[in-house]
Order: structure tokens, then C-alpha cells, then sequence
């Protein structure tokens, strides 16, 4: 029994397929284990732009405009403009690919509107069944009881395997979760994505794109809590509870080099967010956002082939800096599409606080920056208390509520944060594990 517990999500994943084949994952190896540079297919998904569906790179220069970075090696990526939606350059930007854990952007941007931050959930061992070998994992343990802010923390900071089974289960299974996060996927238009397994192990079938990716971003960095999440860079996590002690804790770090910076990465300035993820099949990919001078760009990175240290980190930072300095010099070659449902009817945004046409929305309320100030120890938290604005996307009535990030007040709360930080640690000594 305990075996088929532990296949149960394998099972249930080839049962779920769907019945017209996806493009295949590019894996990392041919049959004969030396085609590593598969090629495209040479007509993609034209969402979003007839030039997306093209194979190679598409970008329209103009005057003064930089030319893209030469140390490029993704098989897939993408810069957008976050607010506007305009597509500034991309590379197979349709080319459907094994996602590793960027798609847990999907799961959470799916999930997170389905459980209160203070609802609490005791695991047990069926929550925990099934997790792949080598999984990432936060260190979930059985008959231990989790609030969801702390699975939450654990699913966006150590991209752990076990939160998500124990949010899966909380969903009514995997079975349930796959088809939530599929129908979601196609309410964003992100039709390039098929979910088999909420993690973002691979499996065979599940594919995105680096469009879809960037779509399904987009669309979480409206929700407060995706905001705060992404942008944290290191928070407590509970450990074991014994009987008659005080219930430890340990510091959890998030694994976005570029949120938290490593050796040979810097963190990149004004940035908050959002996912990585490096699986056999998938290789390692990533979505960023970030802010420069009141400007906010998307970036993703999907199987870079270089053989540089950390490189899905440092071509995302070099497409960065490309599209700021790009930024109203280049012709775009495509949008982000909205929603289905808010096509072509204006809806306010999640948390209630719609402003007026061509005026800022109000601040998020004391709880909720509070609540982000507590957790959050890196740049780009901003999010949480800075003022949005009404977008309006191309030809479409879409209107959306955004905070985006600040970087001088994230860069303020950074400090203030470090300060405190090391006062707490001179003033009395830390029970938090290495």
C-alpha cells in the first residue's frame, strides 16, 4: 500500500494526459544521446503576435536603440514590458518546453485565492507520498502542523516539493489541482501549457513556454500575497514541535540569485521576484521582474546551454538591462495578452481598492504591509505598499491594478531591515538553525 501511495501522483499523471499530444519537452538528450541543441518547430502559437510564432529571434530595432546581448544562449526567452504588455524582444518565445518549478508560478497564482494565510493543516503521511527523488524540499514533516503562509513560504523561497503536496492534497488531490491550474492556464491564454504534475517535476507532457511563463507572472504579481512571496528573500520557518518545548525555528533563504544574490551574482538592483527553477529535462529556468526608473519589465530564461556559472541568472540580468535601456526604442514584436474574462470588460483589482480613471490607486492597508515588512528581508518588497496604476493594454479594454516595485524603497527597507537584523543578532543569540 505504502509503495502505491508513493506512485500515486506518477499514476494519476498519465491518466490526466491529454488525448492530442503536446509538443514534446525538449530533453536534454536525443536518442543517441548527442542531439543537446534540438531545433525549434518552425511555426509556433501566434497568442499574442504573429511574429511570436516564429522560430529564432524577433526584435525591430530603432534609432539608438541597444543591440541585444551577444552571450545568449537560452533555447527560449522573452523581455515585456510589465505594465503596457508590449513584447520588446523575443526567441522562440512560443517553443513549448519542460518548465521545471517556474511552474509553480501557476500553481500558486491558481491556489493561493483558495486558503486564508491563517488556516492551519496538521500533515500526514499521504500528503507527502509521492514526492519525486531529488526533489527540492523545504523540510515538511509529518504530524507537524503548518500554517499556509508557512507552506506558502516554502513553495516561493526553497521551492519545496513537499509544501506543494501538502497544498495539493489540501485541494483535493492531484487529480483536482491539474485540472485547476489547466483551466486557469486557459482562462490566461497561456495555451502553450499543459500541467501533469503540480511541482513542476518533469513529467512527460508537461510543457510551457517562455510567453506563458511571463503571462502567468504577470498576472500573480497582481495578487498581494504572490507580491509579497516573490519578494522575499529569507524568513523563519518552523521546525519539529516537541512536547513541552517552544517550537523552533530555522531560516529559510530564497534560492532567485538575483532576489538574493550568490557567489559570482549580485543581486540585481530593483528586482522582486519571481521564480527559478532546474530540473534533468527542463535545465534551469527563470522569470524575473524588476524596475528601473519607474519602468517595470518581465524577463524569462528557459534551458540556457552555456557552460557560465549561474548563467539563466546572468542572461536574464543582461535582457534586463538590454530592455531598460531598450525601452522606447524598439518597435515591439508582440503583447501579453489579458485574461479571457476581463478582454473587454474593466474589473477592479483583487484586493478591493480600485482607484478612479487617471488617478493612483490608494496604499495597501497597515495589515498588509506589515504583514510584508515582518517576512520579507530583500529588495523588491516594495510591492506591498507601493501606489498602482490603471494600464491600459493595446487594443484591448483591459483594465488592471498594479503595485510595482520601487526599488529606492525597497533599497530603504533593505536597510532598515540589515540594521535591525544586526542589532537582534548583537543583543541576545539565535535559536534559527544554520
Amino acid at each position: 500500500m505504502s509503495a502505491s501511495k508513493k506512485t500515486a501522483w506518477a499514476v494519476a499523471a498519465a491518466v490526466l494526459l491529454p488525448l492530442v499530444t503536446a509538443a514534446p519537452a525538449a530533453h536534454a538528450d536525443g536518442k543517441d544521446g548527442k542531439d543537446k541543441q534540438p531545433k525549434p518547430p518552425a511555426m509556433m502559437s501566434t497568442v499574442g503576435g504573429a511574429l511570436l510564432s516564429k522560430p529564432g529571434t524577433q526584435v525591430q530595432l530603432g534609432p539608438g536603440a541597444p543591440v541585444l546581448p551577444k552571450e545568449l544562449s537560452g533555447r527560449s526567452w522573452i523581455v515585456a514590458d510589465a505594465e503596457s504588455g508590449q513584447v520588446l524582444a523575443a526567441h522562440n518565445a512560443h517553443w513549448r518546453l519542460a518548465p521545471a518549478s517556474t511552474l509553480k508560478m501557476l500553481f500558486a497564482d491558481t491556489l493561493l485565492p483558495k486558503f486564508t494565510r491563517t488556516q492551519n493543516h496538521l500533515v500526514t503521511s499521504r500528503d507527502l507520498a509521492g514526492i519525486g527523488e531529488g526533489s527540492s524540499l523545504v523540510g515538511i514533516k509529518e504530524k507537524q502542523t503548518y500554517s499556509v503562509h508557512d507552506l506558502w513560504l516554502g513553495v516561493f523561497l526553497r521551492s519545496g516539493n513537499d509544501a506543494v503536496h501538502v497544498l495539493t492534497s489540501m485541494n483535493n488531490g492531484l487529480k483536482q489541482t491539474v485540472k485547476d491550474m489547466n483551466d486557469h492556464a486557459a482562462e490566461l491564454q497561456a495555451l502553450d501549457t499543459n500541467v501533469v504534475s503540480p511541482d513542476g517535476y518533469d513529467a512527460v507532457g508537461q510543457v510551457s513556454s517562455a510567453y506563458d511563463l511571463t503571462l502567468i507572472a504577470r498576472n500573480g504579481m497582481r495578487k498581494p500575497d504572490f507580491r509579497e512571496y516573490a519578494a522575499t528573500s529569507r524568513a523563519a520557518f518552523p521546525g519539529e514541535a516537541k512536547p513541552g518545548k517552544k517550537r523552533e525555528t530555522f531560516e529559510i533563504q530564497n534560492t532567485n540569485r538575483l532576489l538574493t544574490g550568490d557567489i559570482g551574482v549580485e543581486p540585481y538592483q530593483g528586482i522582486a521576484g519571481v521564480k527559478n527553477g532546474n530540473t534533468t529535462h527542463a535545465g534551469a529556468t527563470f522569470t524575473g521582474v524588476a524596475e528601473r526608473n519607474g519602468r517595470v519589465l518581465l524577463v524569462t530564461v528557459m534551458n540556457p546551454s552555456s557552460k557560465e556559472s549561474h548563467a539563466v541568472y546572468r542572461e536574464a540580468a543582461r535582457l534586463l538591462d538590454w530592455g531598460f535601456a531598450a525601452s522606447g526604442k524598439v518597435t515591439p514584436v508582440g503583447e501579453l495578452v489579458p485574461p479571457r474574462s476581463e478582454r473587454t470588460t474593466p474589473t477592479a483589482p483583487d484586493d478591493g481598492t480600485a482607484p478612479a480613471p487617471g488617478k493612483n490607486a490608494p496604499r495597501t492597508p497597515a495589515h498588509a504591509t506589515a504583514a510584508a515588512s515582518e517576512q520579507s528581508g530583500g529588495i523588491g518588497i516594495a510591492l506591498a505598499v507601493a501606489g498602482g496604476v490603471l494600464v491600459l493594454l493595446a487594443a484591448a479594454v483591459f483594465l488592471v491594478n498594479r503595485r510595482w516595485p520601487l526599488a529606492a524603497t525597497a533599497a530603504r527597507r533593505r536597510r532598515s531591515e540589515e540594521t535591525q537584523e544586526s542589532q537582534e543578532t548583537q543583543g541576545s543569540s539565535s535559536d534559527v538553525n544554520p
